[in-house]
């Protein structure tokens, strides 16, 4: 492999994108586990009553990313992200105006590696949600499994994440007054597995739990369209099957997160690494499919409402396709 190293004259700014980005790389990869040998060796200092002190406040706030988590505007507002953005870039696009007196449910396409877009646009302000929809307040959704890392949890949560359990949807989705905004990468775990360079599959014919959720809550289903998710990274081949495959398959099954074999780039070198590539991200918000409140809907409640999110998808990426430069014979596939 011939390598390609960065130039040395390369402009303070995109040196302070990258480290911005390795930051936000370094919080997947390894915050979760830093923090929580922090934490551990705290307990075995003579500092360890600081430990317990915030083990006890650990299980009065246990339930706190199940009602609605605890956003702070000062850590979504930091200039990193702004960097973050820029590297990229990052654009986040609306198509119609959101009524803030009512729940939405955004669904996310596609996931990527690591939900790049999704990051950007819901768990920080630096693509300007707050201002082009005043009223709303974005919840990325995430898996429990990571709110039960000491500090960690709380660094999540600040940004506006929350956990992925039914119970918090729910919560989100039965505000009175509105305004909660809860947003899905509905393909999951399954759908990383499939991320690479023109990619344009979708795993979303058998999920409906979204679906069904929103008619419960009378919730608005808005579907989002990511373009450039999927260019970030190379994957190491790894068809339905394979050894490669069935291995990470089965280490999902187990862990509930995937574990794909991607390659980047680096900090000093384009070659390889675990850094995204500089692909621009568009990122556009469909307009919004009302709902009637179900309690308890029925399957062909939940399965025509699903044929319209898919269809509403469809033509969302039809109509905004030639912006990213996509070709008229690329078409979306659901599986």
């Amino acid at each position: 492999m011939k390598l390609h190293f960065a130039p040395l004259n390369v402009p303070l700014r995109r040196r302070l994108q990258t480290a911005a980005v390795l930051q936000w790389i370094f919080s997947f990869l390894g915050l979760a586990q830093c923090c929580l040998a922090a934490f551990i060796i705290l307990s075995l200092s003579t500092w360890w009553l600081l430990a317990l002190l915030y083990a006890t406040w650990l299980c009065l706030d246990w339930h706190t990313p199940e009602r609605g988590g605890r956003r702070s505007q000062w850590v979504r507002r930091w200039i990193a992200w702004e960097y973050f953005r820029d590297y990229f870039p990052i654009k986040l696009v609306k198509t119609a105006d959101l009524e803030a007196d009512k729940n939405y449910v955004f669904g996310f396409h596609p996931h990527g590696v690591l939900a790049t877009g999704a990051f950007c646009h819901f768990c920080t302000e630096s693509t300007g949600f707050s201002a082009l929809f005043p009223g709303l307040e974005s919840h990325l959704l995430m898996l429990p499994f990571w709110f039960r890392v000491p500090i960690f949890r709380d660094y999540i949560m600040a940004g506006g994440l929350v956990s992925s359990s039914k119970s918090s949807l729910s919560y989100l989705l039965s505000r009175p007054k509105g305004g909660n905004v809860a947003v899905i990468a509905v393909g999951a775990a399954p759908e990383a597995l499939e991320a690479r360079p023109g990619a344009l599959t979708l795993q979303l014919q058998k999920r409906k739990g979204f679906i069904k959720l929103a008619l419960r809550h009378g919730a608005q289903l808005v579907p989002i369209f990511s373009f450039g998710e999927n260019e970030l990274f190379d994957q190491v081949q790894n068809p339905t099957g394979s050894p490669l495959r069935t291995l990470q398959d089965r280490l999902q099954s187990i862990m509930g997160i995937a574990l794909p074999l991607i390659n980047g780039r680096g900090v000093f070198q384009y070659s390889f690494g675990l850094l995204p590539r500089r692909k621009a991200i568009l990122t556009v918000v469909g307009k919004p499919i009302r709902v009637a409140a179900s309690p308890n809907p029925s399957s062909e409640d939940i399965d025509a409402l699903h044929e319209v999110y898919l269809k509403q998808l469809s033509e969302l990426f039809e109509r905004h396709k030639h912006e990213y430069g996509l070709q008229e014979h690329q078409h979306l596939n659901f599986t």
